[in-house]
């Protein structure tokens, strides 16, 4: 059971329990003081531990985001609209990671917002998730121009933000979206063909290579391969 499960759990047990009090006070129940009843009922001080878990990552990953807001490590600091640092659930096991962000994102600030997005938040329903409940984000956290690929030296300086946003979610799973991501990620130069349809470990974590979005939008027909990619994914999720 995942931390998302216990605190579904938890927040359902909660919702019960105050039904059932607000239920016994519309009946005038007397074997319970009416005062301690609407001490009850008015309490919001009830924190599970998953709630507790889930508010410390949130506050660390805020945090995170602070320290490299104003990032200049490399170039793109300087040309960027908005910093893209990732968006979803601090508790999600399941995180997906692109190259970069796009235009779209480099305005928003937020990743895969554009068509290509629209596509993965489909995929994602697909395997009966939502949005919210995995965390996406992207190596680089500044738009390349002309939505190039990324630098090494890029990469270099802005991987160790992606390595610490996992460090803190601690997902189950990553799926790599693209070619550039799955061979930054795993240090390869393996085509995204002979890489996706089986797990690879990165950073202690099993990852799956598929297709792009924004590939799938020119090539359709591969609609299919990301689909069986994301059925062993949504296997071992589950």
């Amino acid at each position: 059971m995942t931390n998302q499960d216990l605190k579904r759990d938890f927040l359902e047990i909660v919702r019960s329990f105050k039904e059932y009090l607000l239920y016994l006070q519309d009946l005038n129940f007397e074997g319970l003081p009416k005062d301690k009843l609407t001490g009850l009922l008015g309490r919001q001080q009830l924190v599970s531990p998953a709630t507790k878990e889930t508010e410390d990552k949130a506050a660390s990953l805020d945090a995170l985001r602070k320290q490299i807001s104003k990032c200049q490590l490399c170039p793109l600091g300087s040309s960027r609209t908005n910093l893209v640092f990732g968006t979803g659930s601090p508790d999600a096991q399941l995180v997906f990671v692109g190259e970069a962000p796009g235009r779209d994102e480099d305005l928003q600030g937020k990743p895969f917002v554009g068509k290509a997005g629209q596509l993965l938040t489909r995929i994602i329903k697909a395997i009966g998730l939502e949005r919210e409940e995995v965390y996406i984000a992207n190596i680089l956290k500044c738009r390349p121009p002309e939505n190039r690929n990324p630098l090494s030296e890029e990469i270099a300086a802005c991987e160790p933000f992606l390595i610490k946003q996992l460090e803190i979610i601690k997902p189950k799973l990553i799926v790599a979206l693209g070619t550039f991501a799955a061979q930054t990620l795993l240090k390869t130069t393996d085509a995204i063909s002979r890489l996706r349809g089986r797990f690879h470990l990165y950073q202690g974590i099993r990852l799956m290579p598929t297709y792009h979005p924004a590939y799938l939008l020119r090539n359709p027909q591969k609609k299919r391969d990301v689909w069986e990619d994301m059925q062993i994914v949504q296997k071992e999720y589950q």
